[in-house]
């Protein structure tokens, strides 16, 4: 990740969502490995199924999916 000038995990969430940014997680990826809303970063905003995400997010650019 240095050699390619990514920053760390948890810094690029806070570079993200500070800059305005909109961070979801995949209610199937949540279903599956068990976990809740409590096991995710705080900049998380909503647990989605893929409808709902693009239901969310009509109208603008989505980087990463």
């Amino acid at each position: 990740m240095d050699k390619l000038d990514i920053p760390p995990v948890d810094e690029f969430i806070e570079m993200i969502a500070d800059s305005g940014g909109r961070i979801y997680a995949c209610r199937a990826a949540m279903d599956m490995f068990h976990c809740t809303k409590n096991d995710l970063c705080e900049q998380v905003e909503k647990i989605l199924t893929i409808g709902g995400f693009y239901e969310n997010s009509a109208g603008a650019q989505i980087i990463f999916t």
